[in-house]
């Protein structure tokens, strides 16, 4: 791509304005948009937060499968229980309210069993179901809300490595003028037409030039490793940008409701569902069909009785529990609660109000950039036409080389103007369209 010298050319509204032939690929922005889609790191662990999410929905509801449990335990007493039985059992003259003590059982005792619990009503259980799936929903417009931080990251990265991509490009062109005035002052200044420090001053310029294209040039690489980063590939890899900047003279947006909005709106219903939960655990009871088969072994090891028997043990029945009281810690977890959705909703009115204010700002500033483009561009061709007027001068000997080096000044002020102007616009119009709902429409 050729460089566009715009001391020669009129400027129009956008130029494709390239720095030297690039032989690596060049990369667009929706590339690198599309590249962070898969390779940027806070991506990814939004994905692995939705798979969690989806998990949890999923372990919520396995609460509702029966649950096997198999249990098995071995005691040894060295002493056996005693147990108080009544004298008359033994004695039945003996007087009422007397006892004797008694030693039960045998040392050894083997339990052996499978318990099975599945609740057929449970209010927790299902509030855990509707509250999990909930939290589903917001973990996936948390990960939306990354994208769009990402697509926002990724297009002022972009926009900045433009303006410096344009910048090099203007100071190569005014470089190149610079050293062709030198040469024709060192010429004249061989012929005694000119002064020494007259030469003096146009080297100054050049090296000024010089440096401020090796500060730009380093500041675009710094820019180019950040959108890399941005991106999730290697700094090591070569990356080009599109240095035509895409102007669309069009900020009609329809109102959406933006991520935000929807994010707070979610976690209003998350707060309501736990709350209503707290609630049907308050007052409802819960219902689980409970059952056991096993088996419960006795042994002696005394001579000349000893002996290990097992005997079968099983049952099936119903289970209701019903909460009296708690210590009122469930209705302080229920007064929690509300507060919760009540800063929620008021978190809801200030995001609401906040953006509207921010949108008629986006719009205001839209409206100065815009102009500003008109603006620019109209001083960038009168900075052109006087600084060719000042170097006709200057060879008729009717401007000196301060008139030169004034007008050129002038037209790089100009030159920098209009880029900042460009970019500006190109902002604050991607704020536009986040502020209104419609990023995502530009992927």
């Amino acid at each position: 791509m050729k460089l566009v010298n715009i001391h020669k050319h009129t400027l129009l509204l956008f130029l494709i304005i390239g720095v030297h032939t690039v032989k690596a690929q060049v990369w667009a922005m929706q590339q690198c948009i599309d590249t962070a889609q898969v390779h940027n790191k806070n991506l990814q662990m939004s994905r692995n937060n939705i798979a969690i999410g989806e998990q949890r929905e999923k372990e919520a509801k396995a609460n509702l499968i029966p649950k096997v449990t198999a249990n098995a335990d071995y005691k040894y007493f060295t002493n056996l229980p005693y147990q108080l039985m009544p004298l008359s059992t033994f004695n039945p003259t003996a007087p009422e309210g007397q006892f004797k003590e008694a030693q039960f059982g045998v040392p050894h005792n083997i339990n052996a069993n499978l318990q099975l619990s599945m609740p057929l009503y449970n209010p927790q259980v299902y509030g855990a179901i509707q509250t999990t799936k909930i939290a589903s929903e917001l973990t996936k417009l948390q990960y939306q809300k990354t994208e769009e931080q990402i697509y926002f990251e990724i297009s002022n990265l972009y926009y900045n490595a433009q303006i410096l991509h344009h910048q090099l490009a203007f100071i190569d062109s005014n470089l190149i003028n610079a050293e062709k005035l030198l040469k024709n002052m060192q010429l004249l200044n061989e012929q005694l037409l000119a002064k020494g420090t007259d030469v003096s001053k146009v080297k100054l310029q050049v090296s000024q030039l010089t440096t401020q294209k090796e500060t730009i040039k380093s500041k675009y690489e710094q820019v180019l490793n950040a959108l890399k980063f941005a991106m999730g590939i290697s700094i090591e890899q070569n990356l080009q940008i599109e240095p035509n900047i895409q102007y669309h003279n069009t900020n009609e947006y329809t109102p959406a409701s933006t991520l935000d909005i929807r994010i707070i709106k979610t976690q209003n219903r998350l707060l309501s569902s736990e709350l209503s939960t707290l609630n049907k655990s308050r007052f409802l009871p819960s219902l689980n069909l409970i059952g056991m088969y096993g088996t419960t072994g006795f042994g002696y090891d005394k001579q000349p009785n000893d002996f290990l028997k097992f005997y079968p043990i099983g049952f099936a029945g119903i289970q209701l529990s019903y909460p009296l009281f708690n210590g009122t810690v469930t209705q302080r977890k229920i007064n929690q609660k509300r507060f919760e959705i009540l800063n929620s909703e008021i978190q809801f009115e200030l995001n609401t109000e906040q953006n509207n204010m921010q949108v008629e700002n986006a719009k205001l500033q839209i409206m100065v950039t815009k102009k500003s483009v008109e603006t620019t561009t109209e001083q960038i061709e009168l900075a052109q036409t006087i600084y060719e007027q000042t170097l006709l001068q200057q060879k008729q000997g009717t401007a000196n080389l301060t008139d030169v080096l004034l007008a050129d000044n002038a037209l790089r002020e100009a030159q920098q103007t209009y880029i900042n102007a460009v970019i500006e616009y190109l902002k604050a119009d991607l704020e536009l369209k986040k502020l209104t709902g419609n990023i995502s429409t530009t992927k």
